[in-house]
């Protein structure tokens, strides 16, 4: 009767391509979709080469609290820095650590921040130090490594979209050469399907190889409506499906499910103050408003953390 017992649950947990998501509108509302857009004899039958689907980072695959990623490795670069050299205090409050007074300098010293800790060296430098900051740094408010705070039900459901022929792009504000180090890694994602803001980068020959020096200016902006800009740049083709959880991936939903064909638009809302953040009106990073007021009409879902996640983090 155990043997029997254990391959039911075996068997009923192959079957359930989301685990980690709790039964409930949002999760048969996706697999629904995705049965529709598969099944050849469907009316909303969609090839697999425009099977496309575009996620957000940032607190829609990995935390974001109580500050960008970027943000954190950026500070703990600043922090290195000489004290002569923080002439700024945009510069002062990441070399002291104070995220607070960092975000409150808004975008031109979060700007100036990045530039210090991402210029004046080739890219692939940065990625070394992008590699070495993931391997050795941990999050100030859980302690956990930064890769462990990614979301497991996200996991889940970019490894069923894969398995039903998707293509999964990441669409991202966050710089394209800091995702581009951990998206193999973290999410099965190959380098080339990564979206992100830049900066210039110039080509050098000096006395070895030739190399991409990073410099101080913006190249890209790749949030808001720059996002669907970013798609259409880099992959050529409108998406079927979009996941965000910001005002800042309003667009690129707004993009995707305005298409002809079948679509989806998914937002991560940050409701569980226990297991992770709950935030999205106010405050500095993941502003929710428009999505929360005009996504329903939309006809997009909400991924609700505390009641459609039975998981967050990978290792539960």
């Amino acid at each position: 009767m155990t043997a029997i017992i254990a391959t039911v649950m075996a068997t009923s947990l192959a079957a359930d391509p989301l685990p980690s998501w709790n039964s409930g509108e949002t999760k048969s509302a996706i697999i629904a979709f995705v049965d529709a857009v598969t099944d050849p004899e469907s009316k909303k039958y969609v090839t697999p080469d425009d099977r496309i689907a575009v996620f957000d980072n940032d607190g829609t695959l990995w935390t974001e609290q109580p500050g960008y990623f970027q943000i954190l490795f950026a500070i703990d670069q600043v922090k290195k820095m000489d004290a002569s050299e923080l002439t700024s205090d945009a510069l002062k409050a990441a070399a002291a650590g104070d995220i607070g007074a960092l975000l409150a300098s808004g975008k031109e010293g979060l700007l100036e921040v990045l530039a210090a800790a991402h210029t004046g060296m080739s890219v692939a430098d940065f990625k070394s130090s992008v590699a070495q900051w993931l391997d050795e740094a941990s999050h100030p408010t859980t302690g956990r490594p930064y890769t462990e705070m990614i979301y497991q039900p996200m996991l889940e459901l970019l490894s069923y979209l894969r398995d039903e022929d998707f293509a999964t792009y990441i669409v991202s504000g966050g710089g394209i050469d800091f995702i581009r180090v951990l998206s193999e890694d973290a999410y099965n994602i190959p380098v080339n399907q990564v979206i992100g803001s830049s900066l210039v980068s110039e080509y050098v020959v000096g006395d070895g190889a030739p190399v991409l020096m990073k410099k101080p200016d913006l190249f890209f902006n790749d949030d808001k409506a720059g996002k669907p800009v970013a798609i259409n740049h880099h992959i050529g083709k409108r998406p079927i499906f979009a996941g965000g959880n910001s005002d800042g991936d309003f667009q690129m939903l707004e993009w995707t499910t305005s298409g002809e064909g079948p679509s989806f638009g998914l937002l991560v809302h940050h409701t569980d103050a226990d297991r992770e953040w709950a935030y999205d009106r106010e405050g500095h990073i993941g502003v929710l408003n428009r999505g929360l007021d005009e996504g329903p009409g939309l006809g997009w879902h909400f991924a609700d953390m505390a009641q459609d996640w039975a998981e967050i983090w990978p290792e539960e």
